[in-house]
Parts: structure tokens; sequence; C-alpha cells
């Protein structure tokens, strides 16, 4: 039987990430980066590996993160005593600020200690790498318990007196501990057959230099203090652990093929990064990060797309730019809750989505006065909008990646009209290549075809693609942008039609039509909330914020979808692009509420 997926907690080092359940077990985690191969993977079948640290006896359990940290602290409280497991990826020794995530030592660290009475823990380590292909051998040793077999080995380094019976590629014993006393477990990693020694790890001194790391980033940043203030900077902590900090990419989900439909096919890895984020993402980190993390993940995506006139432009790459994502399937897995198939890779790094050219250059214009543009960089910017001037009249997959043909939808041209828009206002500085009075020319053209062809008079709102009759909660992206008022006649019956036909209680689901199984996107809801706080609607506004809120994990994450039939998340978690949802929707209701002075918006 699945867990729950919000029952997880994340840990990260900004190179991978790890889920650990209430329950003490780490069901995932890809050591290496976070597409690597995994040697944790129980979350998508019960026989694929997992590291369990918890009472032997029956236990209630009270959950946290350690503050300004990723790193989770656990209570159990059984009647013999109670106890606190602290799990956290290792950050590097002495790594402070920016400098948190650059190298990795790939060590997972767990620390129990007990508050009261005595504990006895059940300790039991199965890993299973590889997807759960290969069932490793389990040699005993001074230094703990080594794995021999396949292409990854693990050391896991354990406290004085704990005795593993290792049998049939799992190790298993039992380790009580008393009031004041505490044990050290380090789960150490390497890709590959090479005979090189492991670093030795100390327990609980990795967990306060990874504590002390994470927070030095913090503190090197002007800490968001408005509306929701707890969970913006929870967001912002999210989202650094989504950056692959070795090139400042931000992923989309730490986990593949966590269903969108319980038992349904709908599952989709996403652990790449994704430029139709691009200035959602950037905009996030604005607000609740600082414009050093922004630029940094601008840098990334220029050199990862590069000038290629000849090719559309790839909408995701691999964290280091890798171009080629090509899907398969993992047939030895029985998926989550039974949903098959599990995916490793992505086939929609082949589509063509004329959204993006608005993203980039989207980004490109929030961060206006950070960036430095090379003439390579200008030349490229140029590129995008004269490819928004040339092909925004053509037919594409769209932002919500269906794989049932390509249309006119409404948010392609949305974000053709941004490219061209933001592109007139870059101008002086993109150099000879800028063409402002033909791009301003062409971007007027393609708001009138919006407001023209994509409104139903027989719906009474814009729907998702021209011609249609179909609600999609895209369009809520035409104030968010600035393409109407949301205040218009239009837009408003937009968005009264759009939270009255796909919402449950604030949650909004992508488009009409959809099954009861599909659940409300959590990006979708909070784009309800930026329209109605624009529109002026401050107090409904807050009240779908909070309702969104109340579905948070106890940790406070946010999957990418919510089932409004039970509350329950669905999809990959903890979903990125929730959070950065999360954090402009919370600005944008703190700007309503209280416009700043300086007129300056980030989202």
């Amino acid at each position: 039987m699945s867990l729950p997926i919000s029952d997880y907690g994340l840990l990260g080092d900004c190179h991978s990430a790890a889920l650990v359940s209430r329950a003490g077990s780490i069901d995932w985690w890809c050591p290496e980066r976070f597409d690597s191969r995994s040697v944790f993977s129980r979350l998508l079948d019960a026989d694929a590996g997992h590291f369990v640290l918890c009472p032997s006896e029956e236990f209630e359990v009270e959950r946290e993160y350690v503050e300004d940290t990723m790193v989770i602290r656990t209570t159990f409280r059984t009647d013999s005593g109670s106890a606190r497991l602290t799990d956290a990826l290792a950050l590097e020794a002495g790594a402070r600020g920016h400098e948190i995530g650059r190298r990795s030592p790939h060590v997972l660290v767990r620390v129990v200690e007990v508050l009261s009475g005595e504990v006895e823990f059940r300790v039991e380590f199965a890993p299973r790498p590889e997807y759960g292909l290969v069932v490793p051998e389990l040699h005993g040793s001074q230094e703990g318990v080594r794995t021999v077999g396949g292409a990854d080995t693990l050391l896991l380094s354990i406290p004085p007196g704990l005795d593993l019976d290792l049998d049939g590629g799992t190790a298993r014993g039992c380790l009580t501990v008393e009031r004041g006393e505490s044990a050290g477990f380090a789960l150490h990693h390497r890709a590959g057959l090479a005979q090189t020694e492991f670093a030795s790890t100390e327990a609980i001194e990795a967990i306060d230099e990874t504590i002390a790391g994470w927070r030095s980033w913090m503190s090197q940043h002007e800490r968001y203090e408005g509306l929701f203030s707890t969970q913006v900077n929870r967001s912002a902590l999210v989202l650094q652990a989504l950056t692959y900090q070795p090139s400042g990419a931000v992923i989309a989900a730490p986990t593949t093929s966590l269903p969108e439909v319980l038992g349904g096919e709908a599952n989709w890895d996403y652990r790449y990064s994704w430029l139709r984020d691009l200035s959602l993402t950037l905009r996030a980190l604005w607000v609740a990060a600082c414009p050093d993390e922004a630029t940094r993940y601008f840098d990334w995506m220029s050199a990862a797309v590069g000038h290629q006139p000849d090719r559309h432009v790839q909408i995701m790459f691999g964290v280091e730019g890798e171009r080629d994502l090509t899907e398969h399937e993992l047939d030895h897995l029985a998926g989550y809750a039974g949903s098959r198939p599990v995916r490793i890779g992505n086939e929609a790094w082949n589509q063509r989505q004329l959204d993006v050219m608005g993203e980039i250059l989207d980004a490109a214009h929030l961060l206006r006065d950070h960036l430095e543009l090379e003439p390579s960089t200008a030349a490229f910017l140029c590129d995008l909008a004269d490819r928004a001037f040339q092909h925004w009249q053509r037919t594409d997959a769209g932002i919500w990646e269906g794989r049932e043909g390509e249309r006119h939808y409404t948010s392609s041209k949305l974000m053709c009209w941004v490219a061209l828009d933001r592109a007139v206002e870059l101008a002086p500085l993109l150099g000879e290549g800028a063409r402002p009075d033909e791009w301003a020319d062409e971007r007027d053209k393609i708001r009138t075809a919006i407001l023209d062809q994509a409104y139903n008079p027989e719906i009474g709102a814009y729907a998702g693609a021209f011609g249609s009759d179909r609600l999609d909660a895209s369009v809520l992206l035409m104030p968010i942008m600035g393409l109407v008022e949301a205040t218009d006649d239009r837009m408003l019956a937009t968005i009264e039609a759009i939270e009255r036909e796909l919402g449950t209680d604030g949650l909004i689901k992508r488009w009409s039509g959809t099954t009861d199984d599909e659940g409300a996107f959590v990006i979708c809801s909070f784009w309800l909330v930026r329209c109605l706080a624009q529109a002026g609607e401050i107090e409904r506004a807050r009240e779908v914020f909070e309702q969104i809120l109340s579905h948070a994990s106890d940790l406070g994450l946010l999957a990418e979808e919510i089932d409004p039939r039970d509350g329950s998340q669905l999809g990959n978690y903890p979903q990125g692009l929730s959070h950065i949802g999360l954090i402009t929707a919370a600005w944008a209701i703190e700007q309503a509420s209280a416009p700043a002075d300086d007129g300056s918006a980030a989202a």
C-alpha cells in the first residue's frame, strides 16, 4: 500500500533529493544528481529499496523542518520514551551563503537522540540501486556495511554496538538508546566501480554543518516579511533545494512518475528544467531570495538554449544543459499505487511550444538592470523576438504539453505577445538586431487577434484556444502578463467563469471536460489568487490562498495537484511550480493590500 504523497518530507543538498516518510523511511534517493538512477525507490515499488529508522514499538509522530533549513526533525513518542530523528543530505563542510551546494559529499546523515526514557529503534537498510534492478551483496566491516554489485557503491557507517543481520541484500537490526544518548548513521554513495576509499563522516557534525550552511544561505537574503511570510520563506528554501547548484538550473520536481490520476498513465519524469517555468521562477526568486539566484538561472538558460536558428527552441533541458531526454519505461516497477508505466526521461523535449520565447524575454526584462548582455546574448534575444514575430500564427502543443496534437492555444499566442512586448522595451539594450517598430506593430496584431478570436460570447469568457468553447485556466495569465487588466469586463467574466466551472473551494482544474479523477492544478489555483488580487477582490484572494494552503503537508510542501474530493495531493512532489505560485500569489496579495511606494512589482 503506497503512503500518501504528503507523508513525505524533502531532503536536499542542491545536487539531489531524498524523500523521508513520517515513519522514518527513506523511500527515494537519487544520490549523484536529481535525474541520476535511484538507490532507494520504494516510492514506486515495494521491493525497490528503502532505509528505515524508527521505534520498534508503536509510536506517535510530530515533525518539522529545522528553522531556515532543509533538515527534518521527527519526534517519536512511545510508551517507553520519546526520541528525535534528524535527517539531512549533508552539505559540504564549511560551505556558506551562495557557495552551499556547489559541491556535495553525496552523504545521507541520520541522527537519533532520546529525549526521555529509552527507545529501541528498528533499523532496516535495503539498498536497491538502479531503480531496484540491483540487489547488492552486503558486506560488514569495521567501517560499517558496504554494498557490492552494480554500478553504485554504498557505505553505511553505523553506531557502535549495533549488530546487523545481513541477509538477502537487506541489513536488519535493533538499537536501544537511552535518555541523553545519541546515535548517528552516515550513508555514503559513490558512482562507478573505482575502488577509492570513502571519506569519513561524523553524522552529528555533518548535521550541524548542514544546518549552519542552510541558515547562512537564508541570511544572505533580505527575508520576506510580508503576508504569509512563513510559507513564502519555506517555499524559497524548497526552490533552492530544487536548484542544481553547479549549473544554476531549477528542476520542476525531484521525482518521476507520481501520477496525475491514481492508477492512470499520466506519469511523467519531472527531474528536468523547463523554460516554460523560467519567468515565473525568476519572479519567485526575486521576491523570496535575491537577484543572484535569478541571474544564475538566466545565465544557465542562455547557455543551455544557445543560438540555433535552424531548430525550434527546446522547451526543457537536463540540469547540465543536456538536450536529449529520450523517454523510456521501467517495466519492472509496479508504480506508485499501481500507476504504470514508470517513465525515465520525458518525450516533451521534442515538442514545439511557442510560449518559450515569451518566457525567456520576460525573464530578461525582469533582470534588465542586473544583466550584462554580451553581444551573443543580445543577438539570441533578438532571434527569439523574431521567431515570435514570424511564428505566432502557427499551432503548437500548448502549455499543458498534451500529446493529442497541436492547436492555436490562447496562452501560446499570449506568450508570443509577451515576447514582442518585452523585446520592444529591451530594444535599447539589444544592439543592431533590434527592430522595435516592427515588433511593436506585430505585438499589437497579436493582442487584437487574442481579444477577437479567443473570446467566445456563447460561454462569455476567453477560451483556451481560438475558436474553442472550452475553458482553460491558462488564460488567467492574460492579466498576470499584462495583456489586459484584471478589471476588464470580459476578463472579470472569464475569472468568474473559471472559478465557477473549473473550481471547487478555490481549487482550479486546468480545463473543462476533465474527469473527476484528475486533480486541481495548484499553480492554476494560485493564478486565480493573483487575478482576484489584481481585480481588487483582496478578501476573496486571501480566502482562496488560505484554502490552498490548508492542503499542504504538515511540512508545508505542495505537489502538482490536489484532489478536490478529499484534499489529497497528486503528481510529482514537491512541485517547484506550486511553490513558485505560492510565493507570487502571496506577493500579489501583499501588493494589492499595501502597494509599494516605489511602484516596483516583482510579481
